[in-house]
């Protein structure tokens, strides 16, 4: 059974926390990654289909009156919502699987039908999901099921085609259950509420497609299935889970195989450009905005943004230094990395004692493993440079820099963090 599908039991709220110094400008240690998810918001989901350009983040767009392709009846069963998110506290959600908002636990089996065709808005059902109490989010998930037996396994629509409109079916019995992920920077906040809004992109799912060479049945209409119509059916199958504008998608085949992907251009839209640097506010122009800072394992430290003639510096002054060299972590999180590609990392950094730390770059998920680099740096008593260049292991939208400053007392000064791809 698919991951989305698990139960969870129980979410912490998730708590930083960062003593400031008297001299300092501005605290490091805000809340980050999305501070304004972490407030007390509900949440609501629309449903629509939209007939925009492929452009991603686009606004939804009505059937203009020369479409070409137009969908009249799109339903599915909504089966389920996840939040998946970062936690700097203990907590019983196995962070993989996120934590499940709805169903709430005295309906577990509660289902909801959709129609995208009716441009359906989740309000009542969702009035009990409270964002805060998800953690850090990077993600909301929905699940849905192709609803056979309310007949609602198919899309039907027309197909404008030498001045007629000709009906068409496409089957969907090529997916059994699917959950798409959107990524937090996709969702609209207003009035206290997060909306989601999940729509389906016509033009991604047809657009480049010899649509004209589809064989109309006997009955007048165009079927598109694992008989009829069979090549078109399989590229519209590609195209099928693509065409919602979500960062990534899971689903389980027609034989019960799991299968996931990130859908390409709002990928690509998030992943950034060569040269860009990732490491939001790492000149510390904007104080700590950005940054985590975190104290654990008997590791104990405050910060303070300092001026250093034309820069922004973070001082962190630990004054225990804990058990581990990670019991006082300097942390920057959503960093998206490419599998395969090259980055460079550069940081400028000195302390009063000489001494070792940490860099690496991990996921969010904390575990022993890195998906980017690590390395253990002699920082110096005078100002210096650090660069090192870095494959990723794996693709991750929310890569976690980590500058581990622990395990002796001491002050450090940090400044110019840089995380760039270069090729």
């Amino acid at each position: 059974m698919m991951r989305f599908l698990n139960s969870i039991i129980g979410c912490m709220l998730v708590a930083l926390w960062l003593a400031g110094c008297s001299e300092s400008d501005t605290t490091a240690g805000i809340e980050i990654g999305n501070p304004e998810i972490a407030e007390n918001l509900g949440l609501t989901a629309d449903f629509s289909i939209d007939y925009s350009d492929t452009k991603p983040l686009s606004l939804t767009k009505a059937a203009a009156e020369d479409e070409r392709v137009v969908i009249d009846t799109f339903r599915l069963t909504l089966t389920e919502v996840r939040s998946y998110c970062s936690f700097y506290v203990g907590t019983s959600v196995i962070l993989e699987d996120g934590l499940q908002l709805w169903p709430y636990e005295d309906d577990p089996a509660a289902v909801l039908p959709i129609s995208f065709t009716d441009g359906e808005v989740v309000e009542e059902a969702f009035n009990n999901i409270n964002l805060k109490n998800g953690g850090f989010l990077k993600e909301i998930g929905v699940a849905f099921e192709i609803d056979k037996k309310e007949g609602y396994d198919a899309i039907y629509g027309r197909i404008h085609e030498n001045g007629k409109d000709i009906p068409f079916v496409y089957e969907m019995n090529s997916v059994q259950l699917f959950e798409l992920r959107y990524h937090y920077s996709q969702i609209e906040i207003e009035n206290n509420i997060v909306n989601l809004s999940i729509a389906f992109r016509v033009h991604r799912f047809v657009d480049g497609l010899d649509l004209s060479s589809a064989k109309v049945g006997e009955d007048g209409v165009i079927h598109f299935s694992n008989t009829e119509n069979t090549e078109l059916w399989n590229s519209l199958n590609e195209r099928f889970l693509p065409s919602f504008q979500a960062l990534r998608y899971e689903y389980s085949d027609s034989k019960g195989v799991e299968h996931c992907d990130y859908v390409d251009d709002i990928w690509d839209e998030i992943s950034g450009k060569l040269n860009k640097n990732f490491v939001f506010n790492g000149d510390f122009s904007e104080g700590g905005n950005g940054w985590i800072f975190h104290k654990q394992l008997n590791g104990l430290a405050d910060t303070s943004i300092i001026k250093e003639k034309n820069s922004n510096v973070m001082q962190v002054h630990v004054t225990r230094g804990g058990d581990f060299s990670y019991s006082v972590q300097l942390l920057h999180e959503n960093i998206p990395v490419v599998m395969g590609a090259t980055y460079k990392i550069v940081f400028t950094i000195w302390s009063d004692v000489e001494g070792i730390i940490t860099a690496r770059l991990g996921g969010y998920i904390y575990n022993d493993k890195t998906n980017g680099f690590q390395e253990h740096v002699n920082v110096k008593t005078t100002g210096r440079s650090y660069e090192f260049e870095f494959t990723p292991k794996v693709t991750d939208p929310f890569a976690r820099l980590d500058l581990n400053l622990g395990k002796a007392e001491r002050t450090f000064w940090i400044k110019d963090v840089q995380l760039i791809r270069i090729k």
